[in-house]
């Protein structure tokens, strides 16, 4: 593990494998830099995969409050670390950092992305109210909340915080808000993608109707823009699977 410092000097850790061009992976909510492993070592005999702990998380700097702003600004100083113009791939709200990056100038080669949830629910009021639960100490709120707007039943969600897992959850509560704030107040974020002018594959599963309209828009937005539906997946795709879409794409 290596670490870079961002911006306001928050130390990001980074961890490096294999050989080739520079690939950075920006991983989604409840994720850090250990989340995508298999994706990296099935990209590692091709690509220089970088994999990051978003600021807040794992080995990462833990702050009080974490912006789209200070996002950017990590993801521009992992792109420094590589010292080219990577390829990035961006899973679930990790996509929206990759694209906001490159609409804000940060040189990247291509960008794919994984459904990311540009889609009505996650609003700026709901990432208020999990800030607020957060500041005040209910970061186990801040989860189930959460959870709640992902979809999952009471009865999981009750099922969860029985299970040894929780406390790990929990310590990703104060990230969550920015997750929710990178959804743009589901709306597809037109002037953005309006400046990438790199290469940009906008994947999703078929399971979800949603993902699949907004991996069309994100292709119809961006000028160099395309998607691709994946038959028979949803929001966790194998990472078997989506090294060969990735790997077609970069190649």
């Amino acid at each position: 593990m290596n670490s870079v410092d961002s911006a306001d000097g928050t130390a990001i850790a980074v961890d490096r494998t294999g050989t080739g061009p520079a690939l950075i992976v920006v991983v989604g909510a409840f994720c850090d830099r250990h989340s995508k492993e298999s994706l990296a070592t099935a990209l590692a005999d091709r690509y220089t995969v970088f994999q990051y702990d978003r600021r807040g998380r794992g080995d990462s700097a833990p702050v009080d409050d974490v912006t789209v702003e200070h996002e950017i600004e990590d993801f521009a100083a992992v792109v420094a670390q590589t010292g080219e113009k990577p390829f990035v791939f961006g899973d679930s709200s990790g996509g929206a950092i990759a694209i906001a990056a490159a609409a804000a100038g940060v040189q990247v080669r291509k960008i794919a992305t994984y459904e990311v949830p540009f889609t009505q629910g996650p609003s700026f009021e709901l990432a208020d109210q999990l800030a607020a639960l957060v500041y005040s100490g209910d970061r186990s709120g801040a989860v189930e909340r959460f959870l709640k707007l992902m979809g999952a039943p009471p009865e999981a969600i009750e099922g969860m915080k029985q299970g040894p897992n929780w406390p790990h959850m929990e310590s990703f509560a104060a990230t969550l808000p920015v997750d929710v704030r990178l959804c743009n107040d589901g709306r597809i974020p037109q002037d953005q993608l309006a400046k990438v002018l790199v290469p940009l594959l906008a994947i999703a599963g078929d399971r979800g109707p949603w993902a699949v309209n907004v991996a069309n828009a994100i292709a119809t937005a961006a000028p160099k823009g395309e998607s691709r539906i994946l038959a028979g997946y949803g929001h966790d795709v194998p990472d078997t699977v989506l090294s060969g879409v990735l790997s077609a794409f970069f190649d």
